[in-house]
């Protein structure tokens, strides 16, 4: 038998959840006659809210669901620690899953998040999740990475990111820059940054040099000997983890160029500090992540979408 919900009684009772909510934590702000009538739902039904949930809570606190799509993204660890501090300094409980790309999971952590009476959420977007089902959450909501019509997002400027990183190389005298992308499936870690790539090569009369990898260092280090094919003068990867596996295969080979790649990380630049790379606002995405939902917590349901600056790293 499924297990009952709060949503579960409120429908029954013609009410909302926060009332049937309300009830269950003895709260004021409810008619006697309303209380009696949802009491009277629960005993018929046998309810019994969810024990974890109500501990979690602390009958006052609230908890935040947050779904990233892969916990050993170092982009999103940095994002993801800008926001549990943003929570913990507000005694706010975290509730983190991954989703590793399915829309599908996305769509059972909503349930799940519903049962345990989460009060909003946090989502990391990518490419494969659809408007529908983001619109699956109907309580305050947040999204991250991709911006969807009249949702709350934070997003990067992937575009403009890249021209800058590419400008850079260029004004140090590069003239031959390759490029190690991901597949144009993905829209913003892919086919926005590949674009721009491209963009700037018409316009600046270079001759494009792209190859296209997973989003992995395992993938970039086999990419990397079909970059470096065409002999190019410098070479810009798409992100950290790209940057990881390029740099894996020229030290392994013994070859020095001059890398570039669109992230920050610390390991990467103690081991390699003339790397030129881009604080891509990572850690910015996350505090205005939780100002956004906080905003709606507070009952400001206006829809806002900001774009994180991001700036060179000298």
């Amino acid at each position: 038998m499924t297990k009952l919900t709060i949503k579960d009684i409120a429908q029954r009772c013609g009410v909302g959840k926060s009332t049937v909510s309300r009830v269950l934590n003895n709260a004021p702000n409810v008619s006697e006659k309303t209380r009696e009538k949802i009491q009277a739902v629960i005993n018929q039904l046998g309810f019994q809210p969810d024990r974890t949930a109500r501990a979690m809570r602390g009958n006052q606190e609230s908890v935040v669901g947050i779904i990233v799509t892969r916990l050993h993204s170092t982009a999103e660890m940095q994002t993801l620690s800008a926001i549990l501090k943003q929570l913990y300094a507000r005694n706010i409980t975290p509730m983190i899953v991954e989703s590793q790309f399915q829309a599908s999971a996305v769509s059972k952590y909503f349930q799940l998040f519903e049962q345990r009476q989460v009060n909003g959420v946090i989502v990391f977007g990518f490419s494969s999740l659809p408007l529908e089902t983001v619109q699956q959450w109907k309580s305050p909501l947040v999204s991250l990475v991709r911006a969807y019509p009249d949702i709350s997002a934070v997003y990067y400027d992937d575009e403009n990111a890249i021209k800058a990183l590419l400008k850079a190389l260029y004004m140090k005298g590069h003239r031959q820059i390759g490029y190690l992308g991901v597949d144009d499936q993905d829209e913003t870690s892919g086919r926005i940054r590949n674009q721009s790539y491209l963009n700037f090569c018409k316009d600046y009369e270079l001759t494009p040099n792209m190859v296209l990898a997973a989003l992995d260092p395992e993938s970039a280090f086999q990419q990397t000997a079909q970059l470096l094919k065409a002999a190019p003068s410098a070479v810009l990867c798409g992100s950290t983890s790209l940057a990881i596996g390029a740099l894996k295969y020229l030290q392994k080979n013994q070859q020095t160029i001059p890398l570039a790649y669109l992230g920050e990380n610390a390991l990467l630049q103690h081991f390699c500090p003339d790397l030129l790379c881009l604080d891509f606002g990572y850690v910015q995405a996350g505090k205005t992540a939780v100002d956004l939902l906080l905003r709606q917590l507070n009952g400001d349901h206006c829809v806002m979408q900001q774009k994180v600056p991001f700036q060179l790293v000298e």
